[in-house]
């Protein structure tokens, strides 16, 4: 009999094309995925993996037998997904991410929403950002991941994956009420090329697309500070640190000493939910969607 969790190491290996790729997939130590793939070779008596300089590869056998356990996770999850269709209730548990300001700004009504109208569902959420949100539902650790791009910028996806559009969130520069930009009407991205910018963490893909966007202007970003969080940016702002790019959601309360301004190039981040499409038919997913549509739908 085929282990389940084997078959799954099995999978994030073939999908992440290393030891550890898998392991950061599938939130495990390389130790463990090692442990697990010996273990598979085991049941199987056959290699399935062989040296391949300092890293690994499949062997004929474990792309055999990877090719295999994808459809067999696929075909899990169309199980689960048709058994909830047929009940025709929303029951069970639904587990979902989201980036800090869709957490922030989207999950406090929806979830509320949720727990209302369907009280045996249990819902568990947990904040990522837009690319581990997306492994997660791509490895069944998540069952919707609310996610983004830019205008400028789109977010590749997987395939396999289904994608509902929630809102688009405008975003404009937040100043310092004694920056000389302070009281304009609307302001050029390109009049800041000597300010120093708050930015999000290195390898972020909101800051990815700032430095991207900067420098398709012919600007060299001045990277002074760095957070997760859109408040502590503003709050940075505030103490007259810096300028930050500020969306619309979850940045409520704006702190004192900060002033918005819009931005000429209309500036905007695409939000939108997704699962895998073998999971469509579920009533908690299609739930969990409307209950977020909903949400965005009050922010002004």
């Amino acid at each position: 009999m085929l282990n389940m969790e084997r078959l799954r190491t099995l999978d994030a290996l073939a999908r992440h094309g290393s030891v550890s790729g898998a392991a950061e997939a599938l939130h495990v130590t390389t130790s463990a995925v090692s442990q697990q793939m010996g273990k598979l070779e085991r049941e199987v008596d056959q290699q399935l993996l062989a040296k391949n300089g300092r890293g690994v590869r499949l062997t004929d056998a474990g792309r055999l037998l990877a090719e295999h356990a994808a459809r067999i996770l696929s075909q899990v999850e169309l199980a689960q997904s048709d058994l909830e269709a047929h009940r025709g209730q929303v029951v069970g548990e639904l587990r979902l991410s989201a980036f800090p300001t869709a957490a922030r700004g989207l999950f406090p009504t929806a979830l509320a929403d949720l727990r209302g109208r369907h009280p045996a569902l249990r819902v568990r959420s947990t904040e990522l950002e837009p690319e581990r949100g997306i492994a997660g539902v791509v490895r069944g650790d998540l069952d919707l991941a609310v996610v983004l791009d830019w205008y400028n910028k789109p977010m590749p996806l997987p395939d396999g994956l289904v994608k509902a559009p929630l809102l688009d969130d405008p975003a404009e520069v937040a100043l310092p009420v004694g920056h000389r930009l302070a009281d304009r009407d609307e302001v050029d991205l390109g009049e800041f090329a000597d300010d120093e910018w708050i930015t999000w963490g290195e390898g972020e893909f909101c800051h990815e697309w700032l430095m991207f966007t900067l420098r398709s202007r012919g600007i060299e970003p001045i990277v002074g500070h760095r957070a997760a969080e859109t408040h502590t940016q503003l709050n940075l702002v505030a103490a007259g640190l810096g300028v930050c790019i500020a969306p619309l959601l979850g940045r409520h309360p704006v702190p004192g000493g900060v002033v918005m301004v819009p931005l000429k190039q209309r500036v905007r981040r695409h939000v939108y939910v997704v699962w895998r499409a073998d999971a469509d038919r579920r009533p908690s997913i299609r739930a969990a969607a409307q209950a977020l549509r909903g949400a965005a739908e009050t922010i002004a």
